[in-house]
């Protein structure tokens, strides 16, 4: 048998390099690159190695590494899982910061290939600067936090271990089912030991993506309640996008007079000028997308887990038959559902031919393109810059600055967020004219992905222009990225909408009856003189972009047009209103006190009871 002897580390580098997708005819690298912050535990092993393979896995330094795990996650997604990236940290804080970049990997199905560096695994210097010691089991360190929040996780105490932990790690990184974050746990030592490795360890393998073929019963299944439905409602998940089955859903909806509504992740899977298009579901839905939901008497969902916020807690859909096509059947079999345990694009034709000529009634598609109109004209109240509804505080509504950001932009444009209330507004009222134009993470909502996120789709698709909207307390939990894109020469737009606080958790605080209190800086413990007001465009600035601060939105209109002629990452920041909310949405359950000393939380508290009367259980 032929061998190459290498470090463990060379050997990784060199088994990654060799992993290659096909996309549009067209191979490509499946690792488009490693992000690396160098330390102790990883700089000798992998950073040399990584060092010698600039040239088939090019290494990005972040600032951060729970900001370059979140580009990397970002590249992901925007490429529909075909292509991704991995990230490398040293041991101790260096891994901890990347524990909550894996989490979120794993709540939104998406992957990474995590490679923090470890403690020795022969103990001998043992306790090494940034050790966590647990007295009761040596073998624990900071890296066992990644269990939990990984698909596959393996601690490389031996160089051969690789041989065997290598390609289960690629099934998980590109299984339909399992697809998900990876950590493989490096102990330093290991990484610079070598081993005679197989040669046929490292031939290249191209991927291609696992299609499973639907169940004949399941289909069967799955048909006949279509069949006998007369009110059928389709639900869109990100499964959609990753299943590139865009074009077959179109299809399958337009033929059998389906109204289709949308997820945050399956935003985008139809324009938003669609004839067969609702709008966004549940808590965060259009009103004529609650009220088909509440109408319909089957729910076909396709590539969604059904979380809280699309099912409105479970009130949203009482007493209807659920068909839920995935290709993971945890996933499947929620809301007791008819499973069909099987990957989008192959099986909706398959669906199509099974049902034949059967239509759902024409009177049921007219009636959501009837509120659908209605919806439109709602949108264009809100968004307007002369006709919508005046604010608490007379500063510019989030959905105000959606609009102008709208109104100045382009159909292959993609928009960036994650948190606090941008992600409702944008839910209910940003239109897509474009696939994989909308680029919101709401599996894990977490707060610092956005402009981290937006480096990593302009690393994903250089040709279209990221645009980043961003809350200022998001952008204070994490914009160290933004460095990143200007050093990398990789330009994003950011709007900083500054409402003084989190506006989107002080409006939940005082609708479950509480107090303002801790959220807007003005109802936090301060000096007398209150919380500062922060200049985004003079910090922007001193990260090397291009910025300006903003007064109304006829000036965020101009600016915008700026930023986008300027070949630098650019931040534009503009007070906006903290109280003020478009309509629509569904009820959500958040539990509220059942004694409080305030009357309001009292009062709340019986809302809540009757609210939940509407959940199955």
């Amino acid at each position: 048998m032929e061998t190459l002897r290498l470090t463990t580390a060379q050997a990784i580098v060199k088994y990654l390099a060799a992993q290659k997708v096909e996309i549009n005819g067209k191979l490509e690298s499946m690792f488009a690159g490693c992000f690396a912050i160098f330390g102790h535990g990883n700089v000798a092993g992998l950073g040399e190695a990584l060092y010698h393979a600039q040239d088939v896995l090019p290494t990005y330094r972040g600032h951060n590494e729970q900001g370059m795990a979140h580009a990397a996650i970002a590249f992901a997604k925007q490429h529909n899982r075909r292509r991704m990236m991995a990230c490398t940290s040293s041991i101790g804080p260096g891994a901890a910061n990347m524990v909550t970049a894996a989490a979120l990997a794993h709540v939104n199905r998406l992957p990474v290939l995590f490679m923090p560096g470890d403690t020795f695994a022969n103990r001998t210097p043992d306790p090494v600067l940034q050790q966590v010691e647990a007295f009761h089991d040596p073998s624990i360190s900071t890296n066992d936090c990644f269990k939990p929040v990984s698909r596959y996780f393996d601690r490389i105490s031996r160089p051969e271990q690789i041989i065997t932990s290598l390609p289960m790690a690629m099934h998980f990184l590109t299984d339909a089912a399992d697809c998900g974050p990876v950590t493989l746990s490096l102990c330093q030592d290991v990484q610079a030991e070598a081993y005679d490795f197989p040669a046929s360890m490292f031939e290249q393998r191209v991927h291609q993506p696992r299609r499973q073929m639907p169940d004949s019963l399941e289909l069967a299944s799955a048909a006949q309640a279509l069949l006998a439905s007369s009110k059928p409602m389709i639900i869109v998940g990100g499964g959609v996008h990753y299943s590139n089955a865009t074009a077959e859903l179109k299809a399958f909806a337009e033929k059998h007079n389906i109204p289709v509504a949308e997820t945050q992740a399956g935003k985008s899977a139809l324009n938003w000028e669609h004839p067969n298009y609702v709008g966004a579901i549940g808590v965060t839905g259009s009103q004529i997308a609650n009220e088909i939901a509440e109408q319909a008497d089957v729910i076909f969902a396709v590539g969604t887990r059904l979380q809280d916020f699309t099912t409105a807690s479970r009130t949203l859909f009482k007493d209807k038959t659920f068909i839920q096509l995935n290709a993971s059947k945890p996933d499947a079999i929620k809301h007791n559902a008819l499973p069909l345990v099987a990957d989008a694009k192959a099986t909706l034709p398959i669906l199509d031919i099974v049902l034949k000529d059967w239509k759902a009634d024409t009177t049921w598609l007219a009636k959501a393109q009837d509120g659908i109109a209605s919806w439109n004209k709602h949108y264009d109240e809100m968004t307007s810059i002369a006709n919508a509804p005046a604010t608490e505080t007379g500063l510019p509504s989030d959905a105000q600055v959606l609009g102008a950001v709208k109104r100045t932009g382009d159909a292959l444009d993609v928009v960036i967020c994650a948190a606090g209330g941008l992600p409702g507004e944008l839910h209910k009222l940003w239109r897509c004219d474009s696939e994989k134009s909308y680029h919101v993470e709401y599996g894990y909502s977490c707060m610092g992905y956005e402009i981290a996120a937006g480096l990593g789709v302009k690393m994903a698709q250089p040709e279209r222009e990221a645009i980043v909207v961003v809350g200022d307390g998001s952008y204070m939990m994490m914009n160290s990225e933004l460095a990143t894109s200007v050093m990398m020469g990789q330009k994003i737009i950011v709007v900083v909408l500054d409402n003084r606080g989190f506006g989107c958790i002080n409006r939940l605080q005082k609708a479950t009856g509480g107090a303002p209190f801790n959220n807007l800086l003005e109802d936090c413990q301060t000096v007398d003189s209150g919380a500062p007001k922060l200049d985004f465009a003079a910090h922007a600035k001193a990260m090397g972009a291009e910025s300006e601060q903003v007064s109304n939105l006829n000036e965020l209109e101009s600016a915008l047009k700026r930023a986008r002629k300027s070949e630098r990452s650019y931040v534009v920041a503009i007070d906006t209103d903290p109280y003020q909310t478009s309509a629509g949405g569904y009820w959500w359950d958040v539990a509220v006190p059942q004694v409080s000393q305030r009357k309001e939380v009292n009062a709340s508290h019986e809302a809540y009871i009757q609210g939940k009367q509407n959940q199955p259980y």
